[in-house]
């Protein structure tokens, strides 16, 4: 297989290949954005780390690469969000906030001029933006955090502002082909009134020389809900307000040389055609080479900040490492996915597949060159002598803290061997902690503890003698499924009642009435600790 087929078993190549078919100076800008009105959450590391994969293959051709995110922050505060995040990302309810009123009182206006109601920062916005950037350090990826408001108070958008109004007439036709109650009189700026601070959409006539518009405070419609103005006129300057979501788009791409950007589905079919005709047939400019992508859903449902339904990156990072959760993103974007954490095991198996058949130790044509691609941009550094627990395993060594013991277990499955190195054993064990963590998250049947010493019991004859017939078993190297069914045939070959035998068994491991599916559990765990707690040995 040529270098130029190999690159094209990788989305990424694809679209880097569309950017430089425009021969873009350096550095190559690509963008992402969002208005950080909600928690920050994996929904809206989207367009970071698909940026992230183009970014990091235009630097490997040899080429400066800056990876922008706009926060739109000087957009307005349209609706109460239920819950929010602190800057540990710890979610809250509003009433739980040292300054819950602080969203309500200031509806309709720019997000940073609504006080925190956390009290940390200098605005809502400013606080929201800090969330952001928390977010793209978590997974590793180095972005600059632009601030639209800051674009717009150093003046950066004051010559597209200045040029939308003097071409006011045609700016109005291009939309008014998008949206309905765009006529004539339309003018492209939303001013922020000077005396309630809320945004307006009127505006009665601008200055192109002074650089300023004239303006009545009117009620703002927000989805189904109508913000009051205050009836104010007055004059605000090109930095005293912002353009419409519909002419910003295009704006920050000609302000920030954009030369590729990511979007969601939803953008695809409303904001980017109006955006791409404004930018090449009112503004003049190209737009940017798109990829559109898939949302995915989180446990089936869609991601929205505003109906409280979100996982951070950091709740993520507690269950599985930044090259798995990488990995995830990797994947065509064209191809809608369920984030579902009940079946976290999976994607880690699934990772740890595309790691193996990268190294050689899995085989598999079909997934090779996809593997040999990608996998060098998931980690931060390629080592063959990595080693990964597989995930239930990691999740039955939580089930104790002891860290001897559970060194000793994994060993004792063959997954360290003398030639292991000291730090692959140590990052290994990691996985552990995030396993737990997992099992705890989702109390299913890897949330147990168990017990290190032998508990104390008090079995009759039959049941000890059973037991260490199923102490044979398992020590002859029968698997899970193997073991589950013997429980049943042990205990009827001893005249033990069924269910008196299973609680025998969490009594041993658990020093509990009841626990996991007892057969798979003592199948994960290592066979010599089995065998000896059977036989009640220690």
């Amino acid at each position: 297989m040529s270098d130029a087929d190999d690159h094209r078993v990788f989305w990424a190549d694809e679209v880097a290949d569309q950017i430089e078919a425009r021969d873009p100076e350096d550095p190559i800008i690509i963008k992402g954005g969002v208005s950080p009105s909600g928690i920050p959450h994996i929904g809206h590391l989207n367009e970071i780390l698909r940026g992230y994969f183009v970014a990091q293959v235009l630097r490997e051709r040899g080429h400066e690469v800056r990876q922008i995110f706009t926060s739109d922050d000087k957009d307005p505060l349209r609706k109460i969000p239920r819950r929010l995040a602190d800057l540990d990302f710890t979610i809250k309810d509003l009433g739980d906030l040292e300054n819950p009123g602080a969203l309500g009182r200031n509806l309709g206006k720019p997000l940073t001029a609504v006080p925190d109601p956390f009290g940390c920062c200098g605005s809502f916005g400013e606080h929201q933006t800090k969330l952001l950037e928390k977010n793209a350090k978590a997974v590793g990826v180095p972005i600059e955090v632009v601030s639209n408001t800051e674009l717009y108070a150093d003046g950066k958008f004051d010559d597209v502002v200045a040029f939308l109004l003097e071409n006011q007439q045609k700016a109005a036709d291009v939309l008014s082909e998008y949206q309905d109650k765009v006529d004539a009189d339309y003018i492209p700026f939303n001013p922020v009134c000077e005396n309630c601070g809320k945004l307006t959409e009127t505006v009665l006539s601008f200055d192109l020389e002074a650089r300023t518009v004239e303006y009545e405070c009117t009620d703002l419609k927000a989805g189904g809900n109508v913000i009051d103005g205050c009836g104010h006129t007055g004059t605000a300057t090109f930095r005293e307000g912002k353009l419409p979501w519909r002419f910003e788009w295009p704006a920050q791409w000609q302000v920030l040389k954009v030369d590729h950007e990511p979007f969601g589905k939803d953008h695809a079919a409303g904001s980017w055609p109006s955006g791409k005709d404004i930018a090449e047939n009112v503004l003049g400019i190209d737009a940017p080479v798109p990829m559109v992508y898939e949302w995915f859903t989180y446990n089936g449902e869609a991601l929205s900040s505003s109906a409280g339904n979100v996982v951070t990156a950091h709740e993520i990072l507690e269950l599985l490492e930044p090259e798995v959760f990488k990995y995830f993103f990797s994947l065509t974007p064209k191809k809608a996915r369920d984030f579902d954490v009940s079946r976290l095991n999976q994607l880690v198996d699934d990772f740890d597949r595309f790691e193996g058949i990268y190294f050689g130790r899995i085989e598999d044509e079909d997934l090779k060159p996809l593997a040999d691609r990608v996998y060098p941009f998931l980690v931060d550094e390629v080592k063959a002598d990595r080693v990964r627990l597989p995930y239930t395993f990691a999740a039955v060594l939580g089930m104790t803290d002891d860290v001897e013991l559970r060194e000793e277990m994994a060993r004792n499955e063959e997954h360290f061997t003398d030639e292991t190195p000291a730090w692959a054993v140590e990052d290994a064990l990691q996985r552990v902690e995030k396993a737990r963590n997992w099992a705890e998250r989702l109390d299913n049947e890897y949330n147990y503890r168990l017990q290190v010493e032998l508990p104390e019991t008090d079995f009759d004859a039959a049941t000890k003698a059973a037991l260490s017939d199923l102490a044979e078993f398992v020590e002859a190297g029968h698997d899970g499924e193997e073991i589950q069914g013997e429980i049943y045939e042990t205990a009827k070959r001893h005249d033990v009642g069924v269910g008196d035998f299973f609680s025998a068994g969490y009594r041993l491991f658990f020093d509990a009435e009841q626990g996991p599916r007892l057969g798979t559990f003592l199948g994960e765990l290592d066979r010599e600790f089995v065998v000896t707690r059977l036989r009640r040995e220690g």
